[in-house]
């Protein structure tokens, strides 16, 4: 059986890293390297890093300062934002990025998945997923960092995706995004059952029992969160001990924790 991954994401904008609540109100909380640096020490399992702006901005990647950032993360790094052709994947993964996460050029292009994961392979190409509920309750894909409403239904645009390539999807609700309220379990679980890819949970984590239940209630196979770990003094290693006394397969950190 995989292992469940606890997953610090680190959201990128203008220079240094922000978070805020449902993709908007963004709060700086601070620079990219020393954050990759304390999270080197806190047993996470891995880092994603996403320039939210670069897409909206029509910015390629840098990545120069990918390159920079690679080299004091000591676990697998994922990379995202204003990706949108096979040569920039390349440069990513050249710069060390171990994995490359899309979200809007997947709808606007998706042969760029099919050939991404055909060049360099399945397990290095995550589908970024932003969801919102929207009329009747009803969930929709959105690109465009939160922006844009594409009209797809996350299920069947999962389906798609898998079939296209992606190794691994990041699930993000926006409606929890930064509320620290709990994730969005029932879309979680609607999409596990759909796709045979692993499943992160992203938005909304406030708790260490909020992983659990998306691991536990929702079937994720890892657990993604921001503002949880930048704003509460709850750490990657307390959450894999939680989840761990919860009957959950995780890593065992370096501190011997577990």
């Amino acid at each position: 059986m995989l292992k469940i991954r606890v997953i610090p994401t680190l959201l990128w904008k203008d220079f240094g890293l922000v978070k805020g609540v449902g993709f908007n109100s963004w709060r700086r909380v601070g620079s990219v390297l020393p954050a990759i640096k304390v999270y080197n020490s806190r047993d996470v399992d891995e880092l994603i890093l996403v320039d939210i702006s670069a897409t909206n901005e029509a910015r390629k990647p840098d990545g120069d300062s990918v390159a920079d950032f690679s080299r004091e993360c000591f676990v697998p790094f994922t990379v995202g934002g204003g990706i949108d052709n096979i040569n920039q994947i390349s440069t990513l993964l050249h710069s060390g990025a171990d994995k490359i996460c899309i979200n809007t050029a997947a709808y606007d292009r998706p042969a760029l998945i099919q050939e991404g994961a055909k060049r360099f392979g399945s397990q290095c190409i995550v589908a970024s997923m932003d969801v919102s509920r929207c009329d009747n309750n009803k969930p929709l894909c959105f690109s465009h960092a939160g922006k844009v409403n594409t009209g797809r239904d996350p299920v069947s645009w999962a389906k798609e995706l898998v079939d296209l390539g992606v190794g691994e999807i990041l699930l993000t609700s926006i409606d929890h995004d930064g509320t620290m309220s709990g994730y969005d379990l029932n879309l979680i679980e609607d999409v596990v059952r759909a796709v045979n890819v692993p499943v992160i949970a992203s938005g909304g984590a406030g708790k260490y029992q909020d992983m659990i239940d998306a691991v536990n209630n929702a079937g994720a196979s890892a657990v993604a969160a921001a503002s949880m770990f930048h704003f509460t003094e709850q750490t990657p290693a307390g959450a894999k001990q939680a989840m761990a006394l919860a009957g959950i397969n995780v890593r065992k950190n370096l501190t011997g924790l577990l």
